[in-house]
Formats: structure tokens, C-alpha cells, sequence
């Protein structure tokens, strides 16, 4: 046949090719579609993160961890098994795969056939004591949210090796919800009840429909679609105007109603998760790359951008991208996952991996170990903790839930496609070896790039059959001016921004397809005080602040520690934002090194002009609010150095203008 392109809304749905898992009847047919661990294998500086990781702190946990002890919950002791082992385990497993290291493949191993042995008679699994957890006033409820995380892995292990046990296992596992009484199902637990745990469920209850779905899928079970019915119907209402005020709840909530319109194909429930973001976000998100400020929660008042966002939301929000962009193939998903990703995620860990923070800011020019701190985790524990410090031993939810950052970003660069083709979803050094044309032939395709720093990447074809098939290249929201090259010769393709460029053919051993995405410097200018974020191409950028890391706490083999800046860091921009281009110097590095997320080892740098505003101090260790622009100064004009907002974590992103104009007001 001959060549087809042409730039696409989303990848086509209409039919689903048998070499993957598609959404069977009634459901509405997912366009993309997640290919096993495995398939993927990621290159440069992610798979390096992944080797840190492995002897970091997810992959030397249990030596750190009490709640990873043998007694536990889930090898059937008296403890509970809560939260925080499904969330270590379902990054670690995937980091296992990834990286084939045979430590972390055996303990794998070890925690999926306690997991897999657990199953009681009538289909429950996992610790004794979120069976029936008895309150204070002698009721009791079944704690099902456990269970939603450790079915990620449990999933992710069939995916990978067919494991003919978990299939009835699930189905056994979903026969018991179903039988659940109402009063031990999801119910409110009150304040005489005296355990708090039991209702985060009642927050989170959606996030067990992926799971049925997944089963669904595998036994078209029409009494399955009944009980994530059930559970939808659980879930607890919104908090007020607001969805809900807690940073990982809102994460995880805010998808539900597009994940049910799998179900229910009634197009308001995308609608509304999308009236949540947009409402959340446009309140709280005044900072750039999608994170938003709720330190714990959100806080009336609290909009700034020195508020921070918790490690789990982060690993979280990716997730509910993920899942959002199969069911939909809207690609603005995976813009905001790598907005997360890239711009923040790095930052809230130590270069090294061995330890992390709670908290991470758009400003935040100091993490010291002080208690006073204007985040309600501090302001509402009575000065007893400290969020900012890195550390391996604390943070107990983040501690785990960090597990699954980067090991899931990696599996989720390249998708399935229902047109029985594949889809780089999004942008990294990869291998993806996947079923692909109507005969389901191994495609195996390399991407080489230096992405998110530069904006060049070239696709070779490793292996291909005589059968078709499409390829997907995801245009990026921010990409102006999408190019492409196949064999050196230009392909003539309108790849708007937002959409997808697709490219059909019979693909020869060794094809080269070389992809263009032009980044150029622009400002975000934050409508709440005028101030202004540094961007360019996927990624935005921090005023570069010297770091001293000392050490604060932990031990010698896993310190924690404090880092104090070295250098000034309360800057006005001095431009007026009208031609970002023609005022910005970008220097790039010949070279991305292994681990790019430092402050001396960012690849790229950018030179700009600004001027110190004096009175721009910490008030409490934390940076003062920002001021409206334009902010009078009438200090010299500097230059000054910004890098990736993910090579900093001193970072100063949203900057007021500063001006000695008339206008321009003092800072008070």
C-alpha cells in the first residue's frame, strides 16, 4: 500500500485489533490501550533513573520501612496492611520488570504469592484486619481501599506473565464486594466510630473501577458492571464548591466521572472531571505546569505559589492522566502528565533517589529543617513536623507512593492503538516491542531524544512485517511548527498543536523517521498578581539558585538533609513580557548527561534580565506572598541565570515584574 498521513483528533476506536485488551460491549471503546510491562524499555537519563532507583529508597525500602516488616498484614500477620505497602509494591514490581535486577525480581515474587495466597474461602484477600475493622462504638466496616492499590499490581502481573491464578482470583475477590452487606460497605464511619483510615475509602471508592473494568473486559460478567456501579454510587459527595479539599483525594477524584463514562457513555461525566480540573486548578493552580497549592488541603487565602503539593499527588495525578488518556486519546493528558513529570517530580527527591519531601513548591527558595513553615502540615501539628527536608525515613505515604513515579511514566511513553498500531504517547529514549498490523507481527521501534530538553527525536524501525500499520506521533499542546523526516525526506503533514500526526505504511527494516518540535521561549503571565513563569517547550524554568546540601538528621548510610541557598533569589523579571524571544539567550549542552535534574548539571540555561526586589523576604522560612505586578525597584538591572524548574529544588518560577516606571508599586 501506498503511504498515508495525516494529522488526527484522536487515534481511531471503531474496531479493537486481538493482541491487546480492548473495552468490550457495552463499554465505550478505548482508543489507546496500555501495553504490558515489558514492552517498553526505557534509554538515557529515565533509564537511569530507574538504576538510581533500584538501590534508592524504593528499591532498599524494607530496610527502612517499619511498615514493610514481615509482620504485616499482607504474610498474614496481626498488623494491618494499609495503604503504604500496595503503594511500594506496585512501583516496585514495575521497577523489577523494568530493570530485570534478579534482588528486586525475587522479592517481587515473593510479595505476589503472599498477595496471591491470601485469598480467603469466600473471596477476600490481604490483611485479617481490614476485613472487618471494629470502631470504638462496636460497628465495624470493610476497608476496601488496600485493595484498589494492590490490584494495580496484581493486574500489572497478569499483563506480564498470564498468570492463570488471577483472573478467578479477582473474580473471587469481586464476588465478595458484591455480597458485602451495606452497612459493612463503604459507609460513613462517624466520630464515635474513632478510626479515620476506614473513610478514605468513601473519597476514593472510583478508584476500583479500572479493576473491574479490567476483569470485565477478560469475562464480560454483566453483574461486574453492576458493582462498579455500586461503587461509583459510593463515592462520597463534593466537599462543598469544591470537590475536595485534600491534595490526593482531589487528584484521584477529579477522573471518576470520565473513568465511569467508560460505563455509562454519557459525555457529562467527562465533562464533569473536566469542570473539576479546570475549577480546581484556575483557584489553586495559580503556578506553573499543573500542580496547584494545598499543602494537605487546600486553605482559604492559601493561592499562592509558595503553596506546596504533596509526592503522592504528583505519582497520583499521572495516574488519572494515564487512564483518561486510553479511555479518550485526548492528548492533552499526557501535556499535563508531563508537566507533572517533568517539572516537578524530580525535584522532590534527592538527585540519588535515596530520599524525598513531602512538600514541593513553585517557590521555594529554602528547604531548611525549621518547624515554622507556612504549610498547614506544620501549622496544624503543632510545630512537630517538617516537610521540606529531604529525608529517606519519613513522609509515610509519599515514602511508598514515590514507587511509582518514574516506572510508570516509563511503561506509559508508547500505547497500543486499536487500529492494531502503535502510538508514542509520550516523548523519551525507549524501545517498544509490541504486536502491530493485522497479523500482529513484532514491531520494535527505538526513539532516540534528548527530550524534554531539546526537541528533537528520531525513530528507528528495528523490525517489521509485510503487513501495515499505523504509527502515532502525539503533537504536543505547546509545539508550534511540527516537522517530520522519513528516510531524510520531508513529510508534507499540518501537525497542529494538540493532535495527533499518523503515519501508515509498510514499514521497512531500519526506516528512520525523524521528528522536529521547535521550542521557543514565552511567558505564562499568572492572571491573580501578574507575575510571570519562564517557559520553553515542555518544560518551565527557575531562577538558578546556588544549593548547600547539609546534612540535618538520618544516618550515614541514609542521611537526611536541609538545603539553604547560596545566592540571591528575590527577583522581579525585568521585561514587560511582549517579546519574550528577542530577550532571552538559550544555551543549550552538546550533551544530556545521566542525571540531567541537578542545578550543575542542567542541560539547558537561559539568560535573561532582572532586578533584586529588596523587600521580597521569608516570612516564617517560607517565601512571602507575591505582590502585585508591577513591583517598583530601583535596583540595576542583572542578568540572570534560570534552569528546568526540575533541576531546581531551590526554585523561584513565578517572578513579579519589576520596573522603576511611576506606576509600578512599592513592595509592602
Amino acid at each position: 500500500m501506498q503511504m498515508e498521513i495525516a494529522a488526527v483528533s484522536r487515534p481511531e476506536a471503531e474496531s479493537a485489533n486481538g493482541f491487546y485488551t480492548w473495552n468490550r460491549p457495552p463499554l465505550h471503546p478505548n482508543p489507546l490501550a496500555k501495553l504490558p510491562v515489558g514492552a517498553v524499555r526505557p534509554g538515557g537519563w529515565l533509564a537511569h533513573q530507574l538504576e538510581l532507583m533500584v538501590e534508592g529508597t524504593t528499591g532498599r525500602l524494607a530496610e527502612l520501612s517499619a511498615f514493610l516488616k514481615p509482620d504485616n498484614g499482607w504474610f498474614g500477620g496481626e498488623g494491618e496492611g494499609w495503604e503504604e505497602q500496595p503503594y511500594w509494591f506496585r512501583g516496585f514490581h514495575t521497577l523489577a520488570v523494568l530493570t530485570q535486577d534478579k534482588r528486586l525480581l525475587a522479592e517481587s515474587e515473593r510479595w505476589l504469592e503472599a498477595v496471591l495466597s491470601s485469598q480467603d474461602a469466600d473471596g477476600y484477600f490481604g490483611a485479617r484486619y481490614h476485613k472487618r475493622v471494629v470502631g470504638k462504638d462496636g460497628t465495624g466496616v470493610c476497608d476496601l481501599w488496600p485493595h484498589m492499590v494492590m490490584l494495580d499490581a496484581v493486574r500489572e502481573h497478569h499483563e506480564h506473565t498470564g498468570d492463570p491464578r488471577v483472573v478467578p482470583f479477582m473474580s473471587r475477590f469481586f464476588e465478595f464486594c458484591r455480597g458485602l452487606d451495606e452497612d459493612l460497605f463503604i459507609r460513613l464511619a462517624g466520630k464515635t466510630f474513632g478510626a479515620w483510615k476506614v473513610n478514605v475509602q468513601r473519597a476514593r471508592a472510583g478508584d476500583m473501577l479500572p479493576h473491574i473494568y479490567w476483569l470485565y473486559n477478560r469475562t464480560g460478567e454483566k453483574w461486574l458492571l453492576e458493582l462498579a456501579s455500586r461503587f461509583y454510587r459510593h463515592i462520597g459527595p463534593p466537599n462543598d464548591e469544591w470537590l475536595d479539599h485534600h491534595v490526593v483525594n482531589f487528584t484521584q477524584r477529579f477522573a471518576y466521572p470520565g473513568i465511569y463514562f467508560a460505563q455509562t457513555r454519557d459525555t457529562g461525566h467527562l465533562r464533569q472531571s473536566e469542570y473539576w480540573y479546570a475549577q480546581h486548578m484556575g483557584t489553586w493552580g495559580q503556578q506553573p505546569r499543573g500542580i496547584f497549592g494545598a499543602d494537605e488541603n487546600i486553605r482559604p487565602g492559601c493561592t499562592d505559589p509558595r503553596q506546596a503539593i504533596e509526592t503522592c499527588a504528583m505519582a497520583e495525578f499521572a495516574k488519572s492522566f494515564y487512564i483518561l488518556g486510553r479511555l479518550t486519546g485526548d492528548p492533552s493528558y499526557a501535556d499535563r502528565c508531563e508537566d507533572v513529570m517533568l517539572n516537578h517530580f524530580p525535584a522532590s527527591q534527592t538527585p540519588d533517589l535515596k530520599g524525598l519531601h513531602y512538600l514541593t513548591a513553585s517557590n521555594q527558595p529554602q528547604l531548611d529543617r525549621s518547624t515554622n513553615h507556612k504549610y498547614q502540615n506544620e501549622e496544624g501539628r503543632g510545630g512537630k513536623s517538617n516537610m521540606v527536608t529531604y529525608s529517606p525515613h519519613r513522609y509515610r505515604c509519599c515514602q511508598h507512593n514515590v514507587a511509582m513515579g518514574w516506572p510508570w511514566y516509563a511503561q506509559n511513553l508508547w500505547q497500543a492503538t486499536a487500529d492494531a498500531g502503535l502510538c508514542a504517547w509520550l516523548y523519551g529514549a525507549s524501545e517498544v516491542r509490541a504486536r502491530a498490523g493485522s497479523a500482529g507481527s513484532e514491531a520494535r521501534i527505538a526513539c532516540a531524544t534528548d527530550y524534554p530538553f531539546k526537541g528533537g527525536a528520531a525513530f528507528t524501525v528495528r523490525a517489521a512485517g509485510a503487513e501495515p500499520f499505523p504509527l502515532y506521533l502525539r503533537v504536543p499542546g505547546w509545539c508550534n511548527g511540527f516537522s517530520l523526516r522519513l528516510n531524510g525526506e520531508p513529510l508534507a503533514v499540518d501537525g497542529k498543536p494538540g493532535t495527533y500526526v499518523r503515519i501508515r505504511r509498510v514499514w521497512s527494516r531500519n526506516d528512520r523517521l525523524e521528528v522536529d518540535m521547535p521550542m521557543s521561549v514565552s511567558l505564562t503571565r499568572w492572571p491573580r498578581t501578574g507575575s510571570v513563569t519562564l517557559d520553553r517547550g515542555p518544560l518551565s524554568y527557575s531562577v538558578k539558585i546556588g544549593e548547600r546540601w547539609q546534612r540535618c538528621g538520618g544516618t550515614d548510610a541514609w542521611p537526611e538533609w536541609e538545603v539553604l541557598p547560596t545566592s540571591p533569589w528575590n527577583y522581579g523579571l525585568a521585561s514587560n513580557g511582549h517579546a519574550p524571544a528577542d530577550s532571552f539567550e538559550v544555551l543549550e549542552k552538546e550533551r544530556v548527561p545521566k542525571q540531567p535534574w541537578t542545578v550543575d548539571t542542567a542541560p539547558v540555561e537561559i539568560r535573561g534580565r532582572g532586578r533584586k526586589v529588596p523587600g521580597w523576604t521569608l516570612e516564617a522560612e517560607t517565601v512571602q506572598e507575591l505582590r502585585p505586578s508591577p513591583v517598583a525597584s530601583v535596583e540595576p538591572e542583572e542578568e540572570l541565570t534560570f534552569i528546568p524548574l526540575g533541576c531546581a529544588r531551590l526554585r523561584m518560577a513565578c517572578l513579579p515584574v519589576a520596573s522603576d516606571s511611576p506606576d509600578a508599586r512599592a513592595w509592602a
